[in-house]
């Protein structure tokens, strides 16, 4: 039999899926052949007369054999007999035509049916009780929120047995999907307690569902309980991953870095995304040599785009970890995609705090041939720096005057513009000494 339809529930960063029951768990009381069987403890009821049982059995039979119209048809000469019927008998038509629209997935019909089932006054009160939990799935798969309350309100009202867990999950969905989280959290949690209780393991969904509210009620911390119990019952890389961004959020760098360390262990870390999540993970945590492998590598098997910005994340990564060789093999080939000059200016950094001072003048040049958005005033002074360690003095000068005409560069650039003329002059005074 075709199942109903799914119900998704959405979070900021969390998604809670539930699929309703099909349609054999959420169609009450549906056969006639079981109908007799049917034993009122709660009151007394009126019976299915055998001519009734009749008619209704040859309705069920042409709908079973797929003659949705001649089953239709026969329940409607039984309802033009209806004031001879008792309410057990207009409650059992009702519920057949609910069972045949439900077939053919006309649920407002459906549910108009199952409504003058339970309008019936003196029917067995388990058949008033299964009826309206199945009014209550059949709304919710019909996104009438309220009324799933309403109708489980109904329910309870006239139940005299323990909850179990399936009226709480569908109390919680509803209230879920009309942003009513706290009542919500209640009862999924009931939910999750009972099976508990019972040593059985909660359904999946249900702590997806109980994790994406205490996320929407901003308690970051029992997200961060519920997700370590999934963790450990259902070993799924999202939960993995999502567990260590949680522990991230509350400041704890060192329990995110385990889980993270343990997911790629387990090979759960291959998307891109995930992948340059743990780099900065490491980046954090000091170890910037395993978080430009990890994006390096990332790069090298194509699951991470060969962009300016990710070789600019491993060339800074490499650069802390005093990889300066490497640094400078990641910038270039950032500055080979980049039309602006910001990582032609880290690698005249670069290459001046290695005393390649040909090639650091040469990627400040460029830097400023490129242009920058901000931070031009760095690449003068790094070319001064170079053109002064080349000797070329009038160069060096010049571009210590361009940088000085930075307020932020101002103080650094006359300073060296003293001590290069300084040097000048020195070296002119030597010079003609020599002659």
């Amino acid at each position: 039999m075709q199942k109903i339809k799914s119900t998704i529930i959405y979070s900021a960063y969390f998604v809670a899926a539930i699929t309703l029951p099909s349609m054999i768990s959420i169609v009450p009381g549906i056969s006639i052949f079981t109908a007799f069987a049917e034993e009122v403890k709660t009151k007394k009821v009126p019976a299915l007369r055998n001519k009734v049982y009749a008619q209704l059995a040859r309705a069920q039979k042409l709908a079973d054999d797929g003659k949705v119209a001649d089953g239709l048809a026969a329940l409607d000469d039984i309802k033009r007999k209806s004031g001879s019927m008792n309410d057990y008998e207009v409650a059992m038509m009702h519920n057949f035509y609910g069972f045949i629209y439900y077939n053919q997935n006309d649920l407002p019909k459906a549910i108009n049916a199952f409504e003058l089932v339970v309008e019936q006054n003196n029917i067995p009160e388990s058949l008033k009780l299964s009826t309206l939990f199945s009014l209550a799935q059949l709304a919710m798969a019909q996104n009438q929120y309220s009324e799933v309350v309403n109708y489980l309100t109904r329910w309870d009202e006239i139940n005299i047995k323990p909850k179990t867990d399936s009226y709480y999950v569908l109390k919680s969905q509803a209230l879920y999907q009309d942003k009513q989280f706290q009542m919500s959290l209640d009862n999924i949690s009931l939910a999750i307690d009972l099976a508990e209780t019972d040593n059985k393991i909660p359904k999946e969904n249900w702590l997806v569902l109980q994790r994406a509210l205490f996320y929407a009620l901003n308690q970051t911390d029992k997200v961060t309980i519920v997700l370590e119990k999934m963790v450990k019952l259902y070993n799924k890389p999202k939960y993995w991953l999502q567990l260590g961004n949680m522990y991230g959020e509350l400041g704890e760098e060192a329990k995110q870095l385990a889980i993270f360390e343990s997911a790629k262990q387990q090979g759960f870390i291959t998307k891109k995304s995930d992948i340059r999540n743990m780099a900065q993970v490491y980046l954090f945590n000091g170890l910037a040599f395993k978080a430009a492998q990890m994006m390096q590598n990332g790069l090298d098997t194509g699951v991470v785009d060969s962009n300016d910005k990710n070789f600019a994340f491993v060339a800074e990564s490499f650069m802390q970890a005093k990889e300066d060789e490497q640094a400078i093999l990641f910038f270039k080939k950032a500055s080979k995609i980049s039309k602006i000059g910001k990582y032609d200016q880290r690698l005249a950094e670069l290459y001046l705090n290695n005393e390649l001072f040909e090639e650091a003048a040469d990627s400040a040049r460029l830097a400023l041939d490129k242009g920058l958005a901000e931070g031009e005033s760095n690449s003068y002074i790094a070319l001064g720096m170079a053109q002064y360690n080349l000797e070329n003095f009038d160069a060096s000068i010049l571009a210590f005057e361009q940088a000085k005409e930075h307020i932020k560069a101002r103080k650094l650039a006359s300073q060296w513009l003293k001590f290069v003329k300084r040097e000048q002059l020195n070296a002119q005074t030597l010079k003609t000494a020599y002659l």
